[in-house]
């Protein structure tokens, strides 16, 4: 009840008045006010010296006189500029507005890039007025993600790209792609192309779905829509459990598993199955630039019942001195770590990775389960570097509001002001280990989401609170203003066609339908 309280504390102060120039989310390390408007005309010129700052330019220019307040003429011009010599962060940028000029200034491209989507922002929700103020800004964490399962349920291409041109706005720059797992394979690997055929058959509720993947073309497309926002595209090849798909589609590397876990690990002693993860690793690799690849790592123990009993793992064991099932899939996780470094790249893993006794020099960890605060100490007192998206309060498949019937729970759910007021709960666990602290991550399973209407209605406006608690210092944060300037962001997904849930207005936006299907897994 104090938490519903508090909450309609906080609605109450969005009557408030607040100046346009204040509602830019998220909320700026310094921002300072002064006297007097901008007003961008239809005839607004932007200019950039030359190279990437004249083709940003180009580009604002377009979208400003999309936004402009009159078809009178601007009073000053709009000028962009890199300093790679400049003291500014890596990513920050300054964003300066007078009466007769706006400078938008930076060290490098994303700095630019992010200076360009605040000025955006803030026209946007002046309706083509900018009030005059000077902004100092850059990022409190390098790692400012968003995950999506399109294993479970498939959204397709131009909902992925709708989603990165928000998190642009929101100077989110992770998009972890989760796009193997149980129900589908949705990649295509053309070595494997069983992988596509049988293997992106189905989805989370109906096993008998047509096949649902993306190609290797649609792929390079959205990595460059990706990279043009200044977001790195994250895959993640799961393994070794939740490698169903891909067991039912090539059976002879499967490890067995029983019931509704069958197939649900590779096999772990054959060779076989690694030159086969190595192979599909180098097709991964060819279509993804950055510098990490995610192989899961978790929950092996659901599906991994045949290794207890097959007689060739058994001796496999004894053989490698592997002591026990949990000494061998520590062995599979060093094994893919180091196919991983043998590509070049570096591993991600879910926190399970940390006894796995992988090098931290090959592998990041991301601590997801929330209950286990120890795995993130034992993380960073191990020398890894960590990425936090821990259930509670970053998984967004969690209910987000007291009378929502479905989604997950854990002891409590997942509302904004929680997502708002992280990591303050559990930054003394980073103490000392913030050179450690990659950043953070909101992550969205899929289950009971299959369609763009509850997928819009689980991520938003919880993904705006992510971008804030991921960007702002913790000195600039607070709360009650953040609601306030919540309104306007929303305004701006309206205009993009997001059934967003309202927490304004809770009864204006209802609980979307979900798929009709026991999850055993509820709180797993």
């Amino acid at each position: 009840m104090k938490k519903q309280i508090s909450l309609g504390v906080l609605f109450l102060l969005c009557l408030l008045p607040l100046c346009a120039q204040q509602s830019l989310l998220p909320t700026p390390a310094s921002m300072r006010l002064a006297k007097g408007t901008f007003v961008i005309g239809k005839d607004i010129r932007v200019q950039g010296s030359n190279g990437y700052t004249a083709q940003l330019g180009t580009q604002l220019q377009a979208e400003l006189r999309t936004l402009a307040s009159s078809a009178s003429s601007s009073r000053g011009s709009i000028r962009l500029s890199i300093d790679k010599e400049s003291a500014m962060p890596k990513e920050g940028y300054s964003l300066i507005i007078t009466p007769t000029d706006v400078l938008l200034q930076a060290s490098d491209e994303a700095g630019l890039f992010y200076a360009k989507e605040a000025l955006l922002q803030l026209a946007r929700s002046g309706k083509g007025v900018l009030g005059a103020c000077r902004i100092e800004d850059s990022p409190r964490y390098e790692w400012r993600g968003f995950m999506l399962d399109e294993s479970r349920h498939f959204f397709g291409k131009e909902k992925v790209k709708q989603y990165l041109d928000i998190m642009a706005s929101l100077r989110l720059n992770v998009f972890h792609w989760h796009l193997t797992d149980e129900p589908g394979w949705r990649i295509e690997i053309k070595r494997y192309p069983k992988l596509t055929s049988e293997g992106a058959v189905g989805n989370w509720h109906d096993p008998k779905a047509p096949a649902a993947f993306y190609t290797q073309e649609d792929i390079k497309e959205i990595v460059a829509y990706a990279a043009q926002r200044h977001i790195m595209v994250i895959p993640e090849f799961d393994m070794p459990g939740h490698a169903t798909a891909v067991c039912r589609s090539y059976p002879e590397i499967s490890g067995g598993g029983e019931g509704k876990w069958e197939h649900f690990t590779f096999h772990p002693c054959k060779e076989e199955t690694y030159q086969f993860i190595s192979n599909v690793l180098d097709e991964i690799v060819s279509l993804f630039p950055a510098p990490y690849i995610h192989i899961g790592g978790d929950e092996v123990h659901y599906g991994n019942q045949s290794w207890f009993t097959d007689p060739d793992i058994q001796q496999f064991i004894r053989d490698k001195k592997l002591q026990n099932e949990t000494g061998l899939e520590h062995y599979f996780i060093r094994r893919a770590a180091d196919i991983v470094a043998s590509k070049g790249k570096t591993m991600i893993g879910w926190d399970e990775v940390v006894d796995a006794g992988v090098s931290p020099q090959k592998a990041v960890i991301m601590w997801w389960r929330h209950d286990r605060k120890h795995q993130l100490v034992k993380a960073l007192e191990n020398g890894f570097r960590v990425i936090m998206t821990p259930r509670r309060p970053l998984y967004a498949d969690f209910v987000q509001y007291a009378t929502h019937k479905v989604g997950r729970t854990w002891n409590g759910y997942n509302p904004i002001e929680d997502i708002y007021r992280f990591p303050a709960p559990i930054i003394h666990l980073t103490k000392d280990y913030e050179n450690q602290v990659m950043g953070m991550q909101f992550s969205l399973w899929t289950e009971r989401v299959a369609d763009i209407k509850r997928l819009d209605f689980m991520t938003f406006p919880r993904l705006i609170a992510v971008a804030e608690a991921a960007w702002t210092p913790e000195k600039a944060k607070e709360c009650s203003s953040f609601m306030r300037k919540l309104p306007s962001f929303l305004e701006y997904l309206d205009t993009l066609g997001i059934y967003y849930f309202n927490p304004f207005d809770p009864a204006s936006t209802p609980e979307p339908d979900a798929p009709a299907k026991e999850d055993v897994l509820q709180n797993g």
